[in-house]
């Protein structure tokens, strides 16, 4: 029976002619080997560098034991493994493989920050200094893309996009929001579709407060990132994305303002309703035919009474069949300055679904919505902490095309690139991490090294 002191267990199963022994007992030894992917990913982005940076140092020099650098690639590189919170800090304090992603030496290095000391870290955060964070991390993606696509890049989508963060505990302005029945925040996350790619990265994320309305936040972010984008991509076309809930008269004008190709969802009413009757109609008649939903498509010229002018709204008429209750209609508005057919024009609009799929893997991947701290500060210190960790992973994404883990997500790559069993092994000129030899995802793993420049 294992003990404190004796660190093993045996296992008495059939099939096996003699007991099974499991010993904790292996020294320099880890279960995140394949986590040098996730450093070789950060050196050749020079992520964490660059956001120390930002960092300004008010501690007493004599007291300091962690250097910022040191506590911001901890934070970073143990969300990217898995672990959300400071308190996993203590169970990290002396993991080979985590003293190496901070340039340690694995056996004899100094142990890594406590508990405390990340949460004083995180709490230290100035205003100013999340300014440049979020500032930092958009230029990092903005110029890995440049490198990667240069002059082929003819037009870039931006996608935005909110999301509840439900909160147990008395965080700033973490106020009650009636839609989603909880206590929240609201982050605002934003990505960049190039071209015709499927691919999305993540260029922000803001945190909000619970009961900030859905556009709040907008006009800035898009603000910071145009200018950018376009010193970086002269001439591309750019277009916007956004649902329903952010259709707003003045962020309409913006768009227009800055020459902004957009699809914006609108949400329906009297008048929007009127015009699809007609459609909606016909779409009943082919789905009492066919049995099936039949989708159709129009477009009218339209102008709230906030609007300065008509736009233009494409219309999709569709009646849902159901076989135990009556059909539903299903009108659905997208108002564009796009010149294209209107089902092209909603097919192109339909695409910025895939947006959730983002905003799952940030919070059931890298546990985004672990904004427990007090100050609200500190909490968008954490959200940008997490989209530091998620850059890493769209990295691997990249440097994994044609393997079997190109269109995996951050679950599936922790899994099968970065929760490998590792020995360390330490010579005086080298240090030796032996892997091993049955490891499934071996061949993934070794050609995603050698694209980040492993020999």
């Amino acid at each position: 029976m294992a003990t404190d002191c004796i660190a093993q267990l045996t296992f008495l199963c059939h099939g096996n002619s003699r007991p099974v022994i499991a010993a904790f007992d292996a020294p320099h030894a880890s279960s995140d080997g394949g986590a040098m992917l996730l450093k070789a990913a950060d050196h050749a982005l020079a992520l964490t560098t660059r956001l120390a940076a930002c960092l300004g140092d008010r501690r007493q020099p004599g007291k300091v034991q962690h250097e910022l650098i040191e506590l911001l690639r901890q934070r970073v590189f143990g969300l990217a493994c898995g672990y959300a919170d400071c308190n996993d800090a203590a169970r990290l304090v002396d993991d080979p493989i985590h003293k190496l992603l901070l340039g340690r030496d694995p056996l004899s290095g100094a142990g890594l920050g406590s508990q405390p000391t990340l949460s004083r870290f995180e709490n230290a955060i100035r205003r100013s200094e999340l300014f440049r964070l979020a500032a930092t991390l958009a230029d990092v993606v903005i110029a890995r893309q440049r490198r990667r696509l240069g002059r082929r890049a003819r037009r870039i989508t931006i996608d935005l996009d909110h999301t509840d963060d439900p909160t147990h505990g008395e965080q700033q302005l973490a106020l009650f929001n009636g839609y989603y029945d909880t206590h929240c925040y609201l982050p605002l996350l934003a990505t960049l579709t190039f071209n015709d790619e499927p691919a999305q990265y993540l260029v922000a994320a803001v945190l909000r407060s619970g009961t900030a309305p859905t556009r709040q936040g907008v006009i800035p972010l898009l603000t910071r990132v145009l200018p950018k984008l376009r010193a970086a991509f002269p001439g591309v076309r750019l277009r916007v994305r956004l649902d329903a809930g952010f259709a707003d008269p003045r962020l309409l004008n913006f768009l227009e303002t800055e020459g902004l190709e957009y699809l914006v969802a609108l949400p329906s009413n009297a008048r929007l309703n009127k015009r699809i009757r007609r459609l909606l109609g016909r779409a009943r008649m082919l789905t009492k035919a066919t049995g099936e939903r039949v989708p159709l498509y129009g477009e009218t010229r339209y102008a709230a009474r906030t609007w300065p002018h008509k736009r233009r709204v494409i219309m999709k008429a569709e009646v849902i069949p159901y076989p135990d209750r009556p059909p539903k209609k299903n009108p659905r508005f997208v108002v564009t300055n796009l010149g294209q057919c209107p089902a092209l024009v909603y097919a192109l609009y339909c695409e910025r679904g895939d947006m959730e799929n983002r905003l799952k893997e940030l919070q059931h991947g890298l546990a985004s919505d672990r904004t427990s701290c007090s100050r609200f500060a500190a909490n968008q210190f954490r959200l940008l902490l997490t989209a530091a960790a998620y850059l890493l992973f769209q990295e691997l994404q990249l440097r994994a095309r044609r393997t079997a883990c190109a269109d995996a997500q951050v679950s599936t790559l922790r899994e099968r690139l970065i929760k490998v069993a590792a020995w360390v092994e330490r010579s005086v000129r080298r240090i030796v991490l032996p892997l091993p030899q049955a490891f499934p995802w071996l061949t993934t793993w070794r050609r995603v090294a050698c694209a980040l420049a492993a020999t």
